[in-house]
């Protein structure tokens, strides 16, 4: 029996887990050690005051058919209405002979997807679209300015230096001032132009300006029938409980198959042999520290805290490790009466609320990022959701900087003041209650070492029985699925004994958009 320890119980490692043991062969021991006290990673679900908040928004969505069925055979799709359907009378695509989310906990709802940009008081759709109500919402000299700024930008190009760059050759100038300049700074904490095009060839692969005319311009019967153009995704699929009750239910599955999963553990040191081995781990689990031997180790936990760990770790490569960047992740949970946003959709919701689960703040005069609305992800994620309203609010931070430190309730006043000046409540008095959660390394950035980052790559490959998955373990923008697939990949060359690891790494490098159906 091989001896597999695997770091971090986020999707990645989890996954990973599952596929080691699901087939009952007993032919791994493995073991999980989970820094946190949280199963998930950022795909958590907390609670709070008999509500949840899903850290960070996940959608159930992915192009990889092995993901859609391993989510399936996890957690089945709804046979029957969800709460605010029947309430609403909205009619749904339901599972034959799946659960009925009035009676049963371990159910995948099907949600409708809804994100909007919220600028100058008005909504854009997100992505941003050219239908009739964009127009309308810029006005007339707006829309002629950017659409001279974008003829500007086709015919002359910019060198693709920067994430700046990228945008401005896809959109123009007038539209990436307008809704991707200043959000991409409250991201990040640096200006597009300091950032590798990159990250924008991660998250709006396929976008632009031509892409969403023909968008437009493609008659909805020829859109995903296989020969038109990529359309959006209209649909996702959301665990009833939030993201977390899935990962939750897969480390019940690890259990039950034997595997070990330890949480409050943080690996602290990755003994080596100087560049072929791992040899073994040192972790502290209740500030007594312990060590693991393995035959084959998987590693989600960040790039940076590895290589920091390892033993015998040439000089050139622990300092681009070192400097690899992250973003730091803040939600500020409230629970209000209402939100003064009409509801000026034909969508139709409980309380008449906006219909959004997202909505991105553009306005640079606050720091709040995106508001997240639980309402709409599911309504068993909020207490009373026909009376209140929980929204999550996002601030983008660095460890350690002024705003990551700020005492809970100056944090949750400063979040409320920024909500009153943006119209989106009217006074302190309609929030009922509030949680704060904090989330380290939730984003890896795409500047200062990264560049270099092949030769880390290079010199973790060098190793046997060492594999990197998952968002923080590859240090790459991935979304849930893809640190899902980083898992099926390094237990398939387990499984198969193949030493090439470049199939693991080459995940998510496809040159499409995310939340793209064909």
């Amino acid at each position: 029996m091989k001896k597999i320890v695997i770091i971090g119980a986020g999707p990645a490692g989890l996954t990973a887990a599952y596929e080691l043991l699901k087939d009952g062969s007993r032919e791994y021991d493995v073991t999980i050690l989970e820094e946190t006290d949280a199963i998930g990673g950022i795909s958590q679900t907390v609670r709070h005051n008999g509500n949840r908040m899903d850290i960070g928004g996940h959608r159930f969505f992915s192009k990889d058919e092995r993901v859609m069925k391993w989510w399936q055979e996890i957690m089945p799709r709804q046979g029957k209405p969800s709460f605010d359907d029947i309430k609403l009378k909205r009619k749904k695509k339901l599972t034959k002979g799946g659960p009925d989310p009035e009676k049963e906990d371990r159910v995948m709802l099907v949600r409708r997807r809804v994100s909007r940009i919220y600028y100058k008081k008005k909504f854009f759709d997100y992505p941003v679209s050219l239908k009739k109500e964009t127009l309308v919402n810029m006005g007339f000299v707006t829309t002629v300015e950017a659409g001279f700024s974008y003829l500007k930008s086709a015919i002359f190009k910019l060198p693709e230096t920067s994430l700046e760059n990228f945008y401005i050759n896809r959109f123009g100038r007038k539209l990436y001032s307008m809704f991707f300049e200043g959000y991409t700074e409250k991201l990040w904490g640096r200006h597009p132009s300091e950032i590798s095009a990159d990250w924008g060839a991660q998250r709006v692969k396929g976008l632009s300006v031509t892409a969403v005319i023909k968008d437009m311009l493609t008659p909805k019967s020829k859109k995903n029938n296989g020969k038109g153009e990529t359309s959006l995704i209209e649909e996702f699929y959301y665990p009833k409980f939030g993201p977390g009750q899935l990962w939750e239910a897969v480390a019940d599955e690890v259990r039950r198959l034997g595997g070990s999963i330890k949480t409050g553990c943080k690996v602290t040191k990755i003994e080596t042999d100087g560049n072929s081995r791992i040899l073994g781990l040192t972790y502290e689990c209740g500030g007594a520290g312990e060590r693991a031997d393995g035959d084959i180790f998987i590693s989600s936990m960040p790039i940076k805290d590895l290589i920091a760990g390892m033993s015998g770790v040439p000089e050139d490569i622990a300092a681009i490790a070192k400097g690899l960047p992250y973003r730091d992740f803040v939600t500020v949970g409230l629970l209000v009466k209402k939100l003064n946003l009409r509801n000026e959709t034909n969508i139709r919701t409980l309380g008449n609320i906006v219909p959004d689960c997202w909505i991105y703040v553009q306005d640079t005069a606050v720091k709040l990022g995106r508001i997240q609305i639980f309402n709409n992800w599911s309504p068993y994620m909020v207490k009373d959701p026909e009376h209140t309203v929980w929204i999550g609010l996002e601030y983008f931070c660095s460890e350690g900087d002024k705003f990551w430190e700020l005492p809970e309730e100056k944090c949750v006043k400063g979040a409320i003041r920024e909500l009153i000046k943006m119209g989106v409540i009217s006074s302190e008095k309609d929030v009922l209650d509030s949680h704060r959660e904090k989330i380290k390394k939730a984003y890896p950035a795409y500047f200062d070492t990264y560049d270099d980052i092949g030769k880390v790559i290079a010199y973790l490959d060098g190793f046997d029985g060492l594999y990197c998955i998952g968002r923080n373990g590859q240090h790459r923008y991935n979304n849930m699925d893809h640190s899902m697939v980083t898992a099926f990949e390094a237990v398939d060359n387990i499984r198969t004994g193949r030493k090439d690891k470049s199939n693991v790494w080459n995940v998510n490098t496809e040159k499409e958009y995310h939340e793209e159906k064909k």
